[in-house]
């Protein structure tokens, strides 16, 4: 059984502007949040279904502000 992740919509909103400030690149931040979406959608064990509110690019933007404001959890 599968958790449903409860999304606040301006929980990810705090969360892509905290992931465009670490940027350099805003274009280049951008191309890299779609590439990772992609992945994520394209992954064989990605159930969408589950989580319609979860879409690939809000997981992607969380995931990759996890990554650059948490450096420790890459390193697990």
């Amino acid at each position: 059984m599968h958790k449903r992740i409860v999304l606040d919509s301006s929980h990810v909103m705090y969360r892509s502007e905290e992931l465009l400030q670490a940027a350099s690149n805003r274009y280049s931040i951008t191309v890299r949040v779609a590439e990772r979406a992609k992945r994520i959608r394209e992954e064989p064990d990605n159930d969408l279904s589950d989580d319609p509110l979860m879409k690939p690019v809000i997981r992607a933007v969380i995931e990759m502000s996890d990554e650059i404001t948490q450096p420790g959890i890459i390193r697990d």
